[in-house]
């Protein structure tokens, strides 16, 4: 008995082992915004990024809760909970096609608005605002964000607020003493799937800074 219990345990160890190894290349695959590197001290950078659309829903709640909650909402868009309007021709009015899934992206982002949570999912390059079917559920929101400029902390490990605040103390401590303009509040950006092993994550706090740093 004790050596059939061992056999199944080790089995499924295996197969989180595999799947968390697996993970990498996975998240690898997916588009992530495209940003230039400007500066780079350890595991800091500050980048600039490109103009990019998101879908965003705002959440109350928990951190935590509210992640997983803007996360199913932001999802059920992109799997297809959406309207496809295509103009069919001058004088013709627009027609709706119904459910079309857009690619997942990485990361699931997460910024405080100070009474609740915004949680965002940037939108694969190729749409523009007027080629992304339009989200049939009005939580779901799609927003043009223009160039803008952050400092990033890179870090793994789980998405456990001791985690992330030890990260953002980390990033604070390095803005004062490099006198840094911040000029919004601190967003949190997580790349990988629940099941992928800690320290194979990719984390990230970052905050967006005068763009003439």
């Amino acid at each position: 008995m004790n050596k059939t219990w061992i056999m199944i345990t080790s089995i499924i160890a295996l197969i989180l082992i595999v799947g968390g190894l697996l993970a990498g290349p996975v998240m690898s695959n997916v588009e992530k915004p495209d940003y230039k590197v400007i500066q780079t001290e350890q595991n800091i950078e500050i980048r600039q990024y490109e103009p990019m659309i998101i879908a965003e829903v705002e959440v109350d709640g928990k951190r935590e809760d509210a992640i997983r909650e803007g996360f199913r909402l932001i999802a059920d868009y992109i799997f297809g909970n959406n309207t496809v309007q295509r103009d069919i021709a001058m004088t013709a009015p627009v027609q709706q096609q119904e459910s079309q899934k857009i690619a997942m992206t990485a990361p699931v982002q997460q910024q405080s608005t100070g009474r609740s949570w915004q949680i965002s999912f940037v939108m694969p390059s190729k749409y523009s605002m007027e080629t992304l079917p339009e989200p049939k559920n009005d939580r779901v929101r799609l927003k043009e964000i223009m160039t803008k400029k952050f400092v990033v902390i890179k870090f793994s490990g789980t998405n456990s607020n001791e985690n992330v605040t030890e990260h953002e103390n980390q990033l604070m401590n390095y803005i004062e003493s490099n006198q840094i303009k911040i000029i919004d509040s601190p967003k949190y950006a997580f790349y990988n799937a629940p099941w992928t092993l800690p320290f194979m994550r990719r984390n990230e706090v970052m905050i967006e800074i005068n763009q003439h740093i």
